[in-house]
């Protein structure tokens, strides 16, 4: 038997990948905070995610999302992901800045995602940053 949270977690990407801010919004309880651990990215509300999400469709106007494995239980998703995309505008991170070469690039993360009545109470991002820096054609990556 299906469980409730996957059909929500599959119409939450399709949102992301039809670029839908409110319906990705509307998936989001009012006071959901959206973090993203890599970037230091962090929205409280919905008029705060609001600005995120349009912050990365703007930085990747073809992203597109494919779930790898999704985990779900009670009210809880933890999904890993490959996204694709074409850097539109530079890209910075502390002292580094990739400018856009108009080529598509993935990478991977993972999403966790707890939930509170079948919305999206708070979505944590994880990015692995040196396979995205390294894609977008950052080469003086010193571990």
């Amino acid at each position: 038997m299906k469980h409730p949270l996957e059909e929500t977690i599959a119409a939450y990407e399709a949102a992301w990948n039809s670029h839908d801010v409110e319906a990705i919004l509307a998936m989001h309880t009012e006071d959901s905070v959206f973090e993203n651990h890599t970037s230091g990215g962090r929205g409280v509300g919905k008029s705060a995610i609001r600005e995120i999400v349009k912050g990365v469709f703007a930085a990747f106007p073809d992203i597109h999302f494919h779930a790898r494995r999704t985990y779900v239980r009670d009210d809880f998703v933890t999904q890993e992901w490959t996204a694709t995309g074409t850097l539109a505008i530079p890209y910075t991170r502390g002292s580094i800045t990739v400018q856009p070469t108009g080529k598509k690039v993935s990478w991977n993360g993972v999403d966790v995602i707890p939930f509170i009545g079948g919305l999206v109470a708070r979505k944590d991002v994880y990015v692995d940053s040196i396979g995205l820096l390294r894609a977008l054609g950052f080469t003086q990556i010193a571990l």
